[in-house]
């Protein structure tokens, strides 16, 4: 396949995803067309601003988020990361704290 139609193909399916529509490319068939998957970077003073911003306690954003409160402290003071799907719904919270009161 030419670089060309390699790019083009890269661009449909950036495009796919970004649309997202669900799609059944392997991580592997993705780096090969340059399409990288974001990394979720969340440092404690982004999750306690995510926390801050939805107004709730340590112990009531553990529930929502069904984790420990433990864990949500030790997130904020920066001793523990999150991992898997909470940081993926910390990071959407980040941007759009009001999808928190659909949790609740």
């Amino acid at each position: 396949m030419t670089k060309k139609m390699m790019e083009a193909l890269a661009d449909v399916v950036q495009g796919t995803i970004d649309a997202g529509v669900k799609t059944t490319f392997t991580e592997r068939q993705l780096n090969e067309l340059g399409i990288k998957i974001k990394k979720i970077e969340l440092a404690p003073e982004q999750i306690q601003k995510v926390r801050t911003k939805t107004r709730l306690s340590q112990a009531v954003f553990a529930k929502v988020l069904n984790v420990s409160v433990s864990s949500v402290r030790q997130w904020e003071q920066g001793s523990r990361t999150p991992t898997g799907a909470t940081k993926v719904l910390l990071d959407l919270l980040s941007k759009q704290p009001k999808l928190l009161h659909q949790l609740m």
